[in-house]
């Protein structure tokens, strides 16, 4: 699979935002890392990177990355290995063996759902369930059409969805700015495509999708709920996976979900949602530290867990006030 955020459509998109990206590659790797910052100070981060076909080759990659960030100042670097010359399963021991640990939290998901489609499409539509398959081929019938955009413009559609889906859900979705900009650096150039679901020519739904050289990854969706019931959210997106298949992409990255012993999840609900599309479960490594400057990183190891610790206790004694 080609990652998206090792891409160079999204090394410009990172760009346009104001940020500092670095982009390297040799002999069978490649790298793109952007500096951020944190209470630490600078760090480089590689979000789904550095990408390698061999451990030799990862060694390069790390090394490289290592250099870099002594050169621009840079505290640490933040990693996530999903091609790199090793499975999840070996992660632990290859990265603790060269001096990374893991960070804080993962950036991206440890855990996604691909839908493959390297075969004819009525395939991919027969490991759906039943019901994502009739409500494809019949909502028609119901005065609901799709169709997609490259017009940045239209991302305002998207944006008014997500607005109601926060305020009845209460999540804080990514800032309008944020999904303004992805929309005027990527859907012109083809890397992003907004997809609208219409009843009489009414948008009730939409979904944007960014686009790698063999996958698409489903990012960003919601639906108008005054028009629940229609579903429209199901045949929508397996029209998405429909026009992946006809630009020949391979794959479609449903993004995040949660792991299978975990029904309480807070992703449980949408994690069901995806895998009744079909497709099959990828873990990867998650998200690692390297120290480069290691006294500055430890300090700020022992401050955030000291900072954590006093949370706990200050949560623990509150709840024991009387009421």
């Amino acid at each position: 699979m080609d990652y998206f955020l090792q891409g160079p459509a999204w090394a410009g998109f990172q760009r346009a935002l104001g940020r500092t990206v670095h982009e390297q590659a040799g002999p069978g790797w490649s790298f793109l890392a952007v500096e951020e910052s944190n209470p630490a100070g600078k760090l480089l981060y590689a979000p789904y990177g550095p990408v390698a076909g061999t451990l030799p080759a990862f060694d390069a990659a790390l090394a490289a990355l290592t250099e870099l960030a002594r050169r621009c100042g840079a505290v640490f670097v933040r990693i996530e290995p999903v091609a790199a010359g090793f499975g999840a399963a070996d992660a632990d021991a290859v990265l603790r063996s060269r001096g990374l640990r893991p960070a804080p939290a993962n950036q991206q998901p440890e855990l996604s759902w691909i839908v493959d489609l390297d075969r004819d499409f009525k395939d991919v539509l027969a490991g759906m369930k039943p019901v994502n398959r009739n409500l494809y081929r019949n909502i028609h019938k119901k005065g609901v059409t799709f169709r997609s955009s490259q017009d940045p413009a239209e991302v305002a559609v998207l944006l008014e969805f997500l607005h109601l889906t926060a305020a009845r859900n209460g999540f804080k979705p990514q800032s309008d700015e944020y999904l303004r900009q992805v929309a005027r650096s990527l859907m012109p150039a083809g890397a992003a495509t907004l997809f609208i679901a219409e009843l009489e020519g009414t948008p009730i739904a939409a979904a944007l999708a960014y686009d790698s050289a063999d996958t698409r990854t489903y990012a960003h969706a919601a639906l108008d709920d005054t028009h629940r019931k229609l579903s429209a959210g199901i045949p929508l997106l397996v029209t998405l996976m429909a026009d992946a298949k006809e630009k020949g992409l391979q794959h479609v990255d449903l993004w995040g979900v949660a792991p299978a012993d975990q029904p309480d999840h807070k992703w449980a609900g949408f994690t069901a949602f995806k895998k009744s599309f079909g497709g099959r479960g990828i873990a990867y490594p998650g998200t690692w530290d390297l120290p480069v400057r290691k006294l500055r990183y430890g300090g700020y190891q022992l401050a955030r867990k000291g900072a954590q610790a006093a949370a706990k206790l200050f949560k623990a004694l509150r709840s024991r006030l009387p009421r």
